[in-house]
């Protein structure tokens, strides 16, 4: 028996651009994608941090949930408040399985009291997509957007360069968006990102992707980006990568996301409970000690790199924990890293050392983000 065919790989809108601007192109989530440009990583993320930089994040999924229940519906499936979030924001939300394990993290946005935007990680977008028609498709509709591409502009500079080609965007606050005119198409923009800097995400029409990002690179302040700077870009941030620092078996108490649970969402809440997992979830939350293990962040004490799957061991040798994230932050210039540890290793500040080819580098925990946000609150 042959093996079967590989099965060919996607494109995004921007794939002849990509070549064009000489990309190193490789496989991500099921479509090719740029990695780097000739620039390299370490020019592209110090671009974005100083200025802006253009990301295609078109293999993403995008969908609508559209009803007079959508915003009941979807909360369903998540430990966060849909219902009161108002019309006009953004908030981040994970929907998660039976046994409170993270079966994707997402940004969802409230367009108006009856529709829902929803933004989903590219690898995940087809399993997203059924579970949420499964779930909640009698409830309200459930309309994926599979034509439209999507585009980050990020960087202290992003605001400047959008407003010349769409004024009014530079009104936007920090998880705030909505729609606008470029040249008589309709964009849909957020202001938000995955690197820790100010910027915004721009759903556009397919057929439009690419006269944008055209007009985006002609800018003086922005320059293309690969995946390789983002990953660094959103690792000196503190922020997850799905399938890295979370998965299906790490619940949101485990990956420190306490934080996007709502205080209406947890024990004693208006709306406690009723999302899936949510006796194990709000158990622990409540008696951190039933925890095992949480997600930490990471520095080394030496300058040697130290990268996904790395094990972390006691200071006295014994097997504590792995890295999910490592590498050279190149703003920060060290060696950082997310990772999980028993939590009562968990504190900033405790020594455990991590096994690089057989050799213990020490790392100490640290607090995340390593860099400071920079997001536009208004």
């Amino acid at each position: 028996m042959s093996a079967p065919a590989p099965t060919p790989l996607l494109t995004t809108p921007l794939n002849a651009l990509h070549l064009e601007l000489g990309a190193r192109m490789v496989p991500f989530a099921g479509y090719s994608m740029p990695v780097q440009y000739p620039a390299g990583l370490m020019a592209e993320h110090l671009h974005t941090r100083a200025q802006a930089g253009l990301f295609d994040v078109s293999h993403m999924g995008q969908l609508r949930l559209v009803g007079p229940q959508a915003a009941a519906a979807f909360e369903t499936l998540m430990p966060v408040d849909v219902i009161d979030l108002p019309v006009g924001k953004q908030r981040y939300g994970l929907l998660l399985n039976d046994a409170g394990g993270i079966i994707d993290d997402l940004m969802f946005f409230r367009v108006a009291q009856d529709e829902l935007f929803v933004i989903v990680n590219g690898a995940c977008k087809a399993g997203d997509i059924a579970h949420i028609q499964q779930h909640i498709g009698q409830r309200c509709q459930v309309l994926p957007l599979p034509e439209q591409g999507l585009l980050a502009l990020q960087g202290p500079q992003a605001a400047a360069a959008l407003a010349r080609l769409v004024p009014g965007v530079e009104q936007l606050v920090f998880m705030s968006g909505g729609h606008f005119d470029w040249n008589g198409c309709t964009l849909f923009i957020t202001r938000s990102g995955y690197t820790g800097e100010d910027g915004f995400e721009i759903s556009v029409p397919g057929a439009h992707t690419e006269a944008l990002a055209r007009a985006l690179l002609a800018q003086p302040e922005v320059q293309p980006i690969g995946l390789g700077a983002r990953n660094s870009l959103r690792l000196e941030a503190g922020l997850c990568l799905y399938g890295n620092d979370i998965d299906s078996t790490t619940t949101p108490p485990e990956a420190a996301l306490n934080w996007a649970i709502q205080k209406v969402r947890r024990t004693g809440g208006a709306r406690a409970g009723g999302f899936p997992g949510a006796d194990k979830v709000l158990a622990q939350i409540d008696q951190p000690a039933l925890l095992a293990r949480k997600r930490v962040g990471l520095v080394a004490l030496e300058r040697v790199p130290v990268r996904e799957h790395t094990a972390l061991h006691s200071l006295d040798g014994q097997p504590v924990g792995e890295v999910t994230s490592g590498l050279l932050g190149p703003s920060v210039d060290k060696p950082i890293a997310l990772g999980y540890l028993p939590p009562a290793l968990a504190a900033v500040g405790t020594r455990v050392n991590a096994l690089v080819r057989g050799k213990p580098v020490p790392m100490e925990v640290a607090a995340t983000p390593f860099l400071p946000p920079r997001y536009h609150r208004g």
